[in-house]
């Protein structure tokens, strides 16, 4: 019997329709009626998880419960979360419900080790995740070698994230900063990218900057079409 998806979204909101569009592209299908039924929360009440983290903001958690009920309700088989940062609550979240989370980080992990071998992959995330360690350990489980972004590209990453992303300002603003980053990153050893935080796969989707990147939110989505039995289209 085929499986349903559920979508813990609005963090952000873009992020969540490229998680989703990328669901859709990704299955294979002959007709409308071939697709997966997925079910979304664009809960863009869910507080700042950055600012939870590091500058005790409020916390996300009864947000992102009050849309997994509702995704629940729905009868969703499987959530997913198209937020990195927010992966540090998933823990909680899944001690709330008998319906697995699946994790973006350690899905992408996975891939890392599979597809560089031997290779080191920067970390391109938010200050709250690269903070926590979240994805150096799911990183480093799966034997995978990493460059972490110092103090100042940090900053590049939470300018193009909040400043031109989530922000919606036009993607041809951070062409030149998202140019320039990479090139650092790649001059203090990274052999690609790690797109850790879900609104930078719309960077390099969209801006002309050279990789391979790995992007997270496309990993998580092949694990949910395949979690769901369908077939991710070659």
């Amino acid at each position: 019997m085929k499986k349903t998806i559920g979508i813990l979204g609005g963090m952000g909101p873009l992020a969540t329709a490229d998680l989703f569009r990328k669901i859709v592209v990704m299955t294979k299908a002959d007709s409308d009626n071939d697709h997966i039924r997925i079910f979304i929360d664009n809960n863009a009440a869910i507080p700042d998880r950055t600012a939870a983290i590091l500058r005790g903001g409020k916390d996300p958690t009864e947000e992102m419960a009050s849309a997994l009920r509702n995704l629940e309700k729905c009868g969703a088989d499987c959530v997913i979360v198209p937020c990195n940062t927010a992966h540090y609550f998933i823990p909680r979240l899944q001690e709330m419900t008998d319906i697995p989370i699946l994790n973006m980080l350690e899905i992408t992990a996975r891939e890392a080790a599979k597809r560089f071998p031997g290779k080191k992959g920067a970390i391109l995330a938010t200050t709250g995740t690269l903070s926590t360690g979240l994805y150096d350990r799911a990183l480093a489980a799966a034997g995978v070698e990493t460059v972490v972004p110092d103090e100042a590209q940090r900053k590049t990453l939470m300018y193009l994230i909040y400043d031109v992303v989530k922000a919606s300002r036009p993607l041809a603003e951070a062409a030149e900063p998202w140019a320039k980053l990479l090139e650092e990153l790649r001059g203090r050893g990274a052999d690609y990218f790690i797109l850790g935080c879900t609104e930078l796969p719309i960077l390099a989707d969209n801006l002309d900057a050279p990789g391979p990147f790995i992007d997270p939110t496309s990993e998580l989505a092949a694990a949910a079409i395949r979690f769901c039995g369908y077939e991710v289209k070659e």
